[in-house]
């Protein structure tokens, strides 16, 4: 007798969200890891997700006890850390990156997390294509706003080094 595999919950709202044309809201989640100023694990709904937050890129962090972080990426893993580990936030995905994370914006409240992580500086602005729906112009304006204010990242000055430019360096 043959069982059958039915998939796991995870994998329906991946592809769910994968295949979903906009923007769909994940629902109500709760944080209960942060990787770095970027990426988080939440869980809900009887699944957990990887979330990749969408439109911004924040600085890298050691991923090995001989390697150096990029500055201000625990910075950024500390200040993502404080607003969202061990909330319920709302997640609204825009699909999936190669890696098979949700790529979403998270909410609390009305408040958007990624925005705020480009506004204090602890973030840039994605510079690849943004997915379907997901409109930049805000991070953008948040984002010239920072580095003129010399926020976070941007104090580094000609020394700042964007995330993108920083993992093929190190890759």
């Amino acid at each position: 007798m043959r069982s059958k595999m039915i998939p796991g919950p995870s994998l329906i709202l991946m592809v769910i969200l994968a295949c979903w044309p906009s923007i769909s809201s994940a629902g109500l989640f709760k944080v209960v890891r942060v990787y770095d100023g970027d990426t988080v694990k939440a869980v809900g709904h009887d699944i957990e997700i990887r979330v990749r937050l969408v439109g911004i890129d924040a600085p890298e962090t050691s991923k090995g006890k001989n390697q150096a972080g990029q500055p201000f990426g625990r910075k950024a893993e500390k200040y993502l850390t404080g607003l969202v580990l061990n909330k319920v936030v709302d997640i609204k995905g825009y699909g999936t990156d190669r890696y098979g994370r949700i790529l979403a914006e998270i909410y609390i409240d009305d408040k958007n997390i990624n925005l705020d992580m480009v506004k204090t500086g602890y973030a840039e602005v994605y510079h690849g294509s943004p997915p379907r729906g997901l409109y930049m112009q805000e991070y953008q304006k948040a984002e010239k706003g920072a580095r003129n204010s010399g926020q976070g990242i941007w104090s580094q000055g000609d020394k700042y080094i964007s995330p993108a430019l920083w993992r093929k360096s190190k890759m």
